[in-house]
């Protein structure tokens, strides 16, 4: 996902969207086995050999590439739009994209309506968020018409928020800093957001007056749960027991239970934090792998509980993954230690045949890991309290990589390998307190930036997105991985032994290689049958329908990168059209394509259009900083009064029926 701003514009955050890197192990990179394992096999010999494209693409890929055939094999029917830059959403011809909810919208009776140039923190916390990010769909009554949205609001961009706080030095934003006010609407524009939807006529529609409807923001009080709960490293002066927290923070991907709660993903909460720790804090090492403190946001100079130098323990209670009962709007969040603290990517789950639940989670940042939870109890269908727990017990898995197509998940266990109370972990929740140096200690497999990661309940495979990873150093490269800077990102498939969920081995797969498949160097691996319009970069959040087809959606494609925008691509997986792709919907100019769900029907698509207008210098079209005042678009509203605005979009055919069959 996208790195906020800082109050004054970061050159690296704007330029550098693969996160800070504070891995320090040595443990191996998934591109250097992956080179490994395609020169293991031989695989630049003969007559692939004088192929620059061929040296980076999976043996599967390549045999089905060459006689792929896009129109007689894929899974997907609809004629692709065409990639591009403009200041508008787009989506295949024969389908609606209609605007369900935007930031500041309303979502109770008795909300106040949007008013931009007066805003606070009290309306906001009763109208829909900002950087609307993962979105999920909970039926009601067992229905694919009616049901609640639950949707993550990651960060705020205050240069699009807020009028008179940008000026132009040099022609580059600078933004004044931040009073107590405008923290406290960016604190509430925060969280997430669950709303009752309804289909009438064909068109969805919201129901402010839902009883189930809730925001949850940056002040809401959770509660610490697992292993880590009630542990001295979590206790603070606002809170000796160390199991009450109050809100969650960029909050990205996210998931929905087999038993219908809401997860909410807290990615990189690094940059809430200001203030300075001594070096020989007993916690210093721990802040340090991740980052903490970075200072993105102001928040620090208001609130001690952000002022590391105050409240040292405070961000060990962010980094978590938080589960919410939409079926009571007073129950308490719970943050779910037991899923481990990182920069949470999403929390996709599958019932294994076992009936334990296995959930997928990716740490966000260059050379970060790919991790797995299996639930210790066992889904009950026909009980859903007796699952409200579920989260609380089980074991957390990290993943290592071999260069023959094997995998193997290491548990993050207290006392099993090097997890002792001699390298500092005297309890397991020491292990979850510190995810990344257990997993370091391990030999983790260091991956390109772990985005979305989707179980497929119809063939048995996961989908892990790898953003991308600019950082790869030159005396990496070789044959078989010949690019120094991965700016493109893969797709990796993972196939567990035996088709269980649960095992600990498996074998891995290339579905993918990004970026351009007409520019030799960059070693894209679409099939010959994908078109101009139909290659991408930087897989970020990806989706499953019910028919088990891949959407991917993507964040980091511009007039820079690549020369279109972010958008929404079908991607084949099997047959003989494996490794086509074909763009679905594409976003307006500077905005990143989050979400995607699809109704268990098939009949209705949500996406998530996340921080548009930003960055208009990198257009043609506008060819200067965007900001409140000078916009490089006024979407969705497209009016002189109303700033750009994020936004969700339902996505339906016209006159009905499934998507893209």
């Amino acid at each position: 996902m996208s790195q906020p701003h800082d109050q004054k514009f970061r050159t690296s955050m704007l330029e550098d969207n693969d996160g800070p890197g504070h891995n320090p192990t040595e443990n191996r990179t998934m591109g250097d086995i992956i080179a490994r394992r395609f020169s293991r096999r031989g695989f630049l010999q003969g007559s692939l050999a004088v192929s620059a494209i061929a040296a980076t693409v999976s043996p599967i890929a390549i045999i089905l590439a060459d006689d792929a055939r896009a129109a007689g094999g894929s899974a997907f029917t609809f004629d692709e739009v065409a990639a591009g830059i403009d200041d508008k959403h787009h989506v295949a011809a024969g389908y609606d994209a209609d605007v369900l909810l935007r930031w500041g919208d309303p979502i109770f009776a008795d909300a106040p309506e949007f008013d931009p140039l007066n805003q606070s923190a009290e309306a906001q916390a009763r109208q829909f968020g900002y950087n609307n990010d993962y979105v999920g769909y909970i039926e009601l009554e067992g229905s694919s018409e009616h049901g609640l949205l639950v949707v993550n609001h990651e960060y705020t961009n205050e240069h699009l928020m807020f009028p008179g706080i940008v000026k132009l030095v040099d022609g580059k934003i600078e933004v004044s800093s931040a009073d107590q006010k405008r923290v406290d609407i960016e604190m509430a524009a925060h969280g997430g957001t669950i709303v009752e939807i309804r289909k009438d006529a064909g068109k969805w529609q919201v129901v402010r007056d839902g009883k189930l409807n809730r925001r949850i923001t940056a002040t809401t009080e959770m509660q610490l749960t697992g292993p880590a709960a009630g542990h001295d490293r979590l206790k603070t002066n606002a809170d000796a027991t160390g199991t009450k927290v109050f809100g969650t923070l960029n909050n990205c991907a996210g998931g929905v239970t087999p038993w219908g709660t809401y997860i909410m993903a807290e990615e990189n909460f690094h940059g809430y934090f200001g203030g300075e720790l001594p070096a020989d804090h007993p916690e210093a090492a721990n802040y340090e792998r991740l980052g903490v403190p970075e200072g993105t946001y102001e928040w620090f100079k208001f609130y001690d509980r952000f002022d590391v130098s105050k409240e040292p323990n405070e961000p060990n209670r962010f980094g978590w993954i938080v589960e919410v009962d939409v079926n009571d709007p007073t129950s308490l969040p719970k943050k779910r230690t037991a899923l481990g603290r990182f920069k949470h990517e999403g929390a996709e789950s599958i019932v294994a045949g076992d009936g334990r639940v296995v959930f997928y989670l990716g740490d966000d940042e260059r050379f970060d890991y790919v991790y797995k939870f299996v639930t210790a109890g066992k889904f009950n269908a026909q009980d859903r309290a007796a699952n409200l727990d579920l989260l609380d017990a089980g074991t957390l898995y990290v993943a290592r990589f071999a260069e023959d197509g094997a995998f193997e998940w290491l548990p993050l266990v207290q006392g099993e390998g090097p997890l002792t109370a001699d390298n500092g972990f005297v309890s397991q929740a020491d292990v979850v307190i510190e995810t990344r140096r257990a997993a370091d200690l391990l030999g983790a497999t260091k991956m390109d930036r772990p985005e979305d990661i989707q179980p497929n309940a119809v063939n048995g495979k996961v989908y892990v997105m790898l953003t991308n990873n600019t950082k790869r150093k030159a005396d990496q490269v070789d044959a078989a991985n010949p690019r120094a800077e991965n700016a493109f990102g893969h797709i990796i498939e993972l196939i567990e032994d035996a088709g269980d969920f649960t095992a600990t081995r498996g074998k891995w797969e290339v579905l993918l290689k990004c970026g351009d498949p007409a520019i030799a160097e960059v070693g894209a691996s679409f099939s010959t049958s994908t078109s101009e319009n139909g290659w991408f970069g930087m897989p970020d959040n990806c989706a499953v329908d019910s028919a088990g087809r891949l959407w991917v959606s993507t964040d980091g494609n511009s007039p820079k990168a690549t020369g279109r925008t972010d958008g929404l691509w079908a991607v084949d997986t099997e047959g003989e059209a494996r490794a086509t792709s074909k763009l679905f919907f594409r976003v307006p100019v500077g905005a990143e394509m989050c979400g995607p769900l699809f109704t268990p029907d098939d009949q209705t698509a949500f996406v998530a259009v996340q921080h548009p207008g930003d960055g208009g210098e990198d257009w043609e079209g506008f060819g200067r900083p965007s900001y409140y005042e000078d916009l490089s678009t006024r979407w969705p509203d497209f009016k002189p009064d109303m700033p750009v605005r994020p936004a969700v979009v339902v996505i339906t055919r016209q006159g009905g029926g499934k998507i893209a069959v």
